[in-house]
């Protein structure tokens, strides 16, 4: 499943340098992950990076895009290759 940049987000920037597949990017006015590239750093991290990072804990599942861990790692891989 891709994740989901709420309206709460502060576009404080601390999510954009942390993701491995360059899937966050600014938008107006908050920052937007683009869920054909977010694999939930499945591949190369433990867990969501963009998460952990972000102080306002507005970083969630999107619900439009469920995934499973094995179709994550494939999206990984062909985004890394």
């Amino acid at each position: 499943m891709a994740l989901l940049i709420t309206e709460t987000c502060t576009a404080c920037d601390a999510c954009e340098p942390v993701c491995p597949n360059n899937a966050i990017t600014a938008g107006e006015p908050i920052y937007v992950i683009d869920p054909m590239k977010c694999t939930e750093c499945v591949g190369a991290e433990d867990e969501p990076q963009c998460v952990l990072v972000c102080p306002e804990a507005c970083i969630v599942p999107n619900p439009d895009w469920e995934e499973s861990k094995e179709q994550l790692q494939a999206k990984y891989d062909m985004l890394n290759s």
